[in-house]
C-alpha cells in the first residue's frame, strides 16, 4: 500500500472570528404528538424539509449521518443529500459520518462528487470509521479488521481527492493502475476525518493533510483543547499550512432555558440507555442530563444560552466549523424545526457578534 499525503481542503479556511455553524442529524426515528413512532419514509421527508428550512434560515452546513439499525432512518445518506441539493440554494451538505470501513472508497467519492453537480459545488464528505458497528457484518467485513480497513480505505480515497490517475495497491480490493474516477467535482470534494478523542486517529488527519472533526458529545469541550493543539503542532512538524478543525456536539434550542430541556430530557435520556445498555453502560437519569447541559457537551437552552456556549467552545479550541446534532432521540419533528429556526435566525448571530466582540 502506497502513502499519500495531499492537500484536500478546497477554498480558504475561515477565520474564527466567523467559523462555520452548521447542523447534524443521524435521522432518528421520530414520534408524532400522540407519542407514536413515525415510519422511516416519513422521517426521511421530514429530514429533507429540515434541511431546506436550514437553508432558508441562514445555516452553513447540513449533515445526514450513516446508521444500519431500527432507530435511525438514515442508511443512504447521500441519497437522502440528493434530495437536499435540489431543494436549496447556498447550505453546504455532507455526510455524518461516512463510515468509511465498510464502504469501497471509489463509490463513495462517486457518490459525493455527484451530489456536488447536483449542487453546484456544495458537498462535502467526513469519513469516519463508525462509533455503531452494524454495517461490519451487514456488508461482509471483519469487525477484527476495524483499524486495518479504515486505514487502507483512508489511503486509497486521499488518491482520488487529487482527481487524477491513480496507481495504488490494498490487501482488501483489487489494484488501480493510471486510474481515472469519474466525475470529477466542481472544484474539490471537501473532505474531514472525524475523530473521537484518540490521538492516533488525530496525526492521522495531518498526515493526510485533512480537515479534523472532533465529535464532542460527552463532558466538556475544554477536554478536547489537547487533540486541536496535537493537531496543529502535527501539521506544523509536517511543514504543511494549517487545516480546519471541526466539533460536533448534541443540542437543543427552544424559547428558554427549561422549556429545551423539557423537550430533550426524556428523548436524551431514552437515547443514551438505549445505547447504553447495548455497550455495557450503566443508566443515565435527571442527573446526567443536567451535569451535561450545564458542564459538558449538550448545547441545551434558550437562544441566548446556546449561543454563548457555543462561542466558548470556538475560543477554546480555535474553530472553523461548529455543527450542532439538532435531532437527539425521537423528538417530535415540530421541535426539531422550531430548534432549526431558532439555530439560524437567533443563535448563529449572536454567536458572531459574540466572536467579533
Amino acid at each position: 500500500m502506497t502513502s499519500a499525503a495531499h492537500d484536500t481542503t478546497p477554498g480558504t479556511t475561515p477565520s474564527t472570528a466567523s467559523p462555520e455553524l452548521g447542523l447534524d442529524t443521524f435521522g432518528d426515528v421520530t414520534v408524532d404528538e400522540n407519542g407514536t413512532s413515525l415510519p422511516h419514509h416519513q422521517v426521511i421527508r421530514n429530514i429533507v424539509d429540515q434541511a431546506v428550512l436550514a437553508d432558508s434560515v441562514g445555516v452553513d452546513f447540513i449533515g445526514v449521518g450513516e446508521h444500519h439499525r431500527d432507530d435511525f432512518a438514515v442508511s443512504a445518506p447521500d441519497i437522502v443529500l440528493a434530495a437536499i441539493a435540489a431543494r436549496t440554494q447556498r447550505i453546504r451538505m455532507g455526510s455524518a459520518v461516512t463510515v468509511l470501513s465498510s464502504d469501497d472508497p471509489i463509490r463513495v467519492f462517486q457518490r459525493f462528487s455527484t451530489i456536488d453537480a447536483i449542487s453546484s459545488g456544495r458537498a462535502e464528505v467526513i469519513l469516519g470509521r463508525g462509533s455503531f458497528t452494524e454495517s461490519f457484518p451487514l456488508f461482509g467485513f471483519d469487525l477484527r479488521q476495524y483499524e486495518e480497513l479504515f486505514e487502507e480505505k483512508l489511503d486509497l480515497f486521499s488518491h482520488l481527492l487529487t482527481e487524477e490517475p491513480v496507481t495504488w495497491e490494498g490487501r482488501h480490493r483489487a489494484p488501480l493502475r493510471n486510474q481515472r474516477v469519474y466525475p470529477p467535482t466542481h472544484d474539490g470534494l471537501k473532505t474531514w476525518i472525524a475523530v473521537g478523542g484518540s490521538p492516533e486517529s488525530v496525526i492521522r488527519a495531518a498526515t493526510y493533510r485533512i480537515p479534523l472533526m472532533l465529535a464532542v458529545i460527552g463532558g466538556p469541550v475544554d477536554r478536547f483543547a489537547p487533540f486541536a493543539d496535537l493537531y496543529r503542532r502535527a501539521n506544523d512538524q509536517l511543514e504543511q499550512p494549517q487545516a480546519p478543525i471541526g466539533v460536533h456536539s448534541p443540542g437543543h434550542i427552544a424559547e428558554t432555558d427549561a422549556e429545551a430541556r423539557d423537550h430533550l430530557r426524556e428523548h436524551w435520556i431514552a437515547n443514551r440507555n438505549r445505547i447504553g445498555r447495548e455497550r455495557g453502560w450503566g443508566p443515565a437519569g435527571e442527573r446526567e442530563f443536567t451535569e451535561e447541559v450545564e458542564e459538558g457537551a449538550l448545547y441545551v437552552g434558550s437562544p441566548d444560552t446556546v449561543a454563548a456556549k457555543i462561542a466558548h467552545a470556538v475560543r477554546t479550541l480555535g474553530l472553523d466549523r461548529f455543527d450542532l446534532k439538532y435531532a437527539n432521540g425521537p423528538m417530535p419533528h415540530e421541535q426539531l424545526m422550531r430548534s432549526i429556526e431558532l439555530y439560524g435566525t437567533e443563535v448563529i448571530p449572536r454567536v458572531r457578534a459574540l466572536l467579533a466582540d
